[in-house]
This record gives C-alpha cells, structure tokens and sequence, in this order.
C-alpha cells in the first residue's frame, strides 16, 4: 500500500501543478480570500457545485469570473431577478414556420461554467430550473433531454437572506450544493491593497491556465487518492452525528435540529476531503483534510428548528461543537 501512495503522490504532484497556476493567476485580482479561492478550486477538482454566501461588494462575481478566465471552456453569467423566466435559464421551444415544426433554443445553463449570479433574488420556480442540471447533469426541454457538456459546474452567489429582496433556497436545491462558503469583510491591510490597485486604473489581465481536458484528468487521479477506513468512518460519524446528536454525547442539540444532513453529505465531504488532499499535493487523505472542509459541507444541510431561531443558534455553532465532540481519528 505505502508503494501505491508513493505513486498516486508522485502522479498528483504532476498533475496539480496546473492548479497552483490558476490559483496564481486568481490572486492577481482576487485580494484577501484565500479560503475562498482554495474552495472554489475545491469544486472545480470535485465536480461539485459551490454557494458563495456575503453582503454586496465582497467580490463573489468577480471571483467565479476570474476563476472562469482561468480555464479555456465556455462560460455563462445568468443575473437572477425576480422577473427571470425557467425558460430564460434552460431554453424553450420555438415554432419555425418554413419548417412547421418546433425546434429548441438552448439556455444559457448550456455551458461549462455557470455563474449564477444572486440566485436568492428569484422566487423558488426559478431556482428550481437548476435542480435536474446540478443534480443529473441534463436539460428537459419539452420532450427531450439534453446531456450537458463536462465539465459543469454551477457557482451561485447569494446575499445574506436577512437582506430586503430575498428568497430562500429551496432545501432540495440548496443539498446540491457540495459546498458553502461564506465570504467576510477583508481586514484593513487587505483592503488598503484593494485601495492601491485600483488606483492605478489598469484592469489585471487573467490568463487562461488549464483546459477541461486537464480538468477531467484530474478528476480521475482524484479517485486514486488513498482514504483509509478509520478516515471513511469519521466522515460518516460527523454526517450522523447531526442526525443523532444524543448518540454522540451532544443532546442538548437535540432540541435544535429539526433535519441534519443527508448521505449527500457523506459523498460530498469524502470528495472534497480527496480534493484538499489534491491541493496540498499529496496521495492520501488526512484527518486535517475532512476537518478543513467539513463545515463548508456540513453547515447549510442543518435544518434548525423553531426552538434554535429562538434562541439565536446558529448553524455554524453546532457543526462547531460536533467537530469539538467527535474524536479525530
């Protein structure tokens, strides 16, 4: 097994490399968010779509647009708004009168790259014509389906839902997402850079640093990457215990958590924990890999109760306490 690791971390360092470029390349224009460019590189290595949570003007957009200007594949920018059509995302048929017949017109979710840009701005129906693209990779327009190309990735941006405008995610969309993340205020030296670049007026200019076809190789070596069992365990002992509190010694949450995470998340987190590993360049995963990512995968599967929005608990606090409570293998 050692000699099988030894490999699969001589083949990732090979093959991870273009991953530090567009990371490279991201940091140019991209000031202070680190975590957030590491996620979102996450996603794209783990075929799994991410949610980016944070008040105006903490460069979400520009981020999955930066990210997109990285690779050479198609990319699309939907605005979601509250007069935004499904037929506007995915397509609809139109009558051709030379030929009598209806032919499709495809959507914009017809891309590889999908910045869905303030999704909680439009109702629920509209949210909902993302459902069959994220989960099956498939677009039903009237009679037909239509495979979509890979890779697909659909990165959403959202503002907090306390804010004026806003419409909750539908939790059957919202588990789709493998991950969340939430964007904060840059701290002051941070922001004193974002200052100075664009004080000098020039636009970075982001070059392209990997094709699908890199990306689909990685994905492949990304199976290759050694989780040990005790490691498997762990990730489902923390997906249960959000279901079963009281089994893990933490019933006090019981009363808090009206739905904990599906087996979606158990898929997600080993992925994203083979993914992190991919990052640091090395063939197997280790528990700091789950431990990094869990809350991102785990925090907006809760579904608190009445009892929890009360009393002003979060959903971010009880992942919390359950990685203080489960021991790391």
């Amino acid at each position: 097994m050692n000699k099988n690791i030894q490999k699969t971390n001589e083949r990732i360092r090979n093959e991870s490399a273009f991953m530090e470029d567009i990371r490279a390349e991201m940091e140019k224009v991209i000031v202070g968010q680190p975590i957030m460019i590491e996620r979102m590189l996450i996603g794209l290595l783990a075929n799994g779509h991410i949610l980016i949570e944070g008040v105006p003007g903490l460069a979400k957009t520009l981020a999955v647009k930066t990210l997109a200007a990285t690779i050479c594949t198609s990319f699309q920018r939907i605005q979601f708004t509250p007069d935004l059509l499904p037929a506007d995302i995915l397509g609809t048929l139109i009558f051709d009168q030379k030929k009598q017949e209806f032919i499709p017109k495809h959507g914009p979710v017809f891309a590889n790259l999908i910045l869905a840009d303030e999704i909680n701005r439009a109702p629920a129906k509209v949210q909902s014509a993302l459902l069959e693209a994220m989960q099956e990779r498939q677009v039903t327009i009237g009679d037909t389906t239509y495979p979509l190309e890979e890779p697909f990735l659909v990165m959403a941006t959202q503002n907090p839902i306390e804010q004026e405008g806003t419409y909750p995610l539908p939790e059957a969309q919202i588990d789709r997402f493998m991950l969340k993340i939430k964007v904060d205020y840059p701290v002051m030296h941070e922001e004193l850079d974002i200052v100075r670049r664009h004080a000098r007026g020039k636009p970075v200019e982001v070059q392209p640093k990997a094709t699908p076809d890199q990306i689909l190789r990685a994905r492949q070596v990304l199976g290759e990457c050694y989780m040990d069992e005790k490691i498997e365990q762990y990730i489902v002992t923390l997906v249960m215990a959000t279901r079963q509190p009281e089994q893990f010694g933490l019933a006090e949450m019981k009363p808090h958590i009206q739905y904990g995470a599906s087996p979606r998340a158990s898929l997600f987190m080993s992925q994203a924990a083979r993914a992190h590993a991919f990052l640091h360049r090395r063939g197997y995963v280790a528990p700091e890999d789950v431990h990094a990512i869990a809350m991102d995968v785990l925090q907006h599967r809760l579904i608190l109760t009445y009892e929890a929005e009360a009393e002003e608990v979060t959903a971010e606090q009880l992942v919390s306490k359950i990685l203080e409570k489960v021991e790391i293998p």
